[in-house]
């Protein structure tokens, strides 16, 4: 039987999500066709050996879990031997002294599930590419990309794609010049969303309605990332579209999914994982025919265009009385559990949420390492 490795928690403000998502996957992955192995990182990035047990990483009204160490870490070397090493005394001081060494095997591939910073931005993907081991998902440069959403607008719109106006905000220029900086983000238009470049599920994102809210929508969203960018509003309806490929095949979609956000909100983190009950997630979505067509086409050009490999959700702004088609960003670990959007677009297609995990890693798995 071949082996996963299942790797969840991680650096990011994301932590709690990735569990979530873990917890879907330890349930549903098909355990006759593979072993697994979950290790979770945690918030300090140390990797862990975490019990077998999905209920332990769910979301519980609204509040999600983390990954805590105990005096054993977990190590990947080259090839996918993974070892766990015990230790007398912290670990994380130079002064502990190794106690044992457990072999736990070769993995044969690894399913980071792992969202935002620190794994869904190429740093992890670069580690399995030096380590030889195949694993799911973009490889690095595309999940650096598609990380960072001024680097991803900047891409798309030179391969003719629209994803609508923005201004990259650093922390030198709103500290040298807040002034030259508002003007620049004046000339959007109010409203405006203010948002860290490199983070996902919503989190540091404010809408501002005029210039007195814009620096503290800024320090809000520095505080999870030194990088802000700054979209101007978009009318339309929020269409996702679900993409899957591999290394012999162009990239295939899913009927579209849609979300359905309550007038004058906008889809944050409390409506995605807390009061789930007050947005509509719709799949497949009703859409005119000629329409889901081009959007379809369009997220699997935004999905070449940016060197994606194995799966990306792509997200839109549609406006269906101007026909406006509008990317407004490109998630290359979309939300994975049972209820999200991917999961279900996918199994709109006839893929149910094991069959799409085993699809997930069979491509992993036929996919070459280094350049390709």
């Amino acid at each position: 039987m071949r082996r996963v490795l299942i790797v969840f928690g991680g650096r990011s403000s994301e932590h709690e999500v990735s569990c979530a998502t873990a917890a879907g996957i330890l349930k549903a992955i098909d355990r006759t066709q593979w072993d697994v192995i979950p290790v979770g990182i945690t918030r300090d990035g140390e990797w862990v050996r975490v019990a077998d047990d999905p209920s332990a990483l769910e979301l519980r009204d609204g509040h999600g879990q983390s990954v805590t160490a105990g005096d054993s870490r977990v190590i990947l070397t080259f090839g996918g031997a993974l070892f766990q090493l015990s230790y007398e005394g912290d670990p994380a001081c130079g002064e502990a002294k190794v106690r044992d060494v457990e072999n736990l095997g070769k993995v044969d591939v690894v399913l980071p599930l792992l969202h935002g910073p620190y794994g869904e931005d190429g740093t992890i993907q670069g580690l399995f590419e030096m380590m030889n081991v195949p694993y799911v998902g973009c490889g690095v440069t595309a999940s650096a990309i598609s990380m960072d959403k001024h680097l991803t607008k900047t891409v798309l719109a030179a391969a003719g794609i629209d994803v609508g106006s923005w201004e990259l905000v650093t922390r030198v220029e709103w500290e040298e010049d807040p002034q030259a900086v508002t003007r620049r983000i004046g000339a959007l238009g109010y409203p405006v969303f203010v948002k860290p470049c490199r983070a996902g599920s919503s989190i540091g994102i404010s809408k501002v309605d005029n210039e007195s809210e814009l620096a503290a929508a800024i320090r809000q969203a520095q505080n999870h990332d030194p990088r802000v960018i700054v979209e101007a509003m978009l009318v339309g309806r929020e269409i996702e579209c679900g993409v899957l490929a591999s290394a012999v095949s162009s990239p295939r979609t899913a009927p579209l999914g849609e979300i359905e956000v309550p007038e004058g909100e906008f889809y944050d983190y409390a409506l995605k994982y807390v009061d789930t009950e007050g947005i509509g997630l719709v799949c497949p979505a009703r859409i005119r025919p000629e329409h889901e067509v081009l959007i379809r086409q369009t997220a699997a050009k935004a999905f070449e265009a940016l060197e994606c490999e194995g799966l990306a959700r792509v997200d839109f702004f549609y406006d269906e009385d101007s026909s406006r088609i509008v990317i407004n960003e490109v998630n290359t670990l979309p939300g994975f559990t049972p209820i999200s959007m991917f999961p279900q677009m996918w199994n709109a297609a006839g893929l149910d949420y094991t069959k799409l995990i085993d699809t997930l890693l069979e491509e992993a798995l036929d996919r070459p390492l280094g350049l390709r």
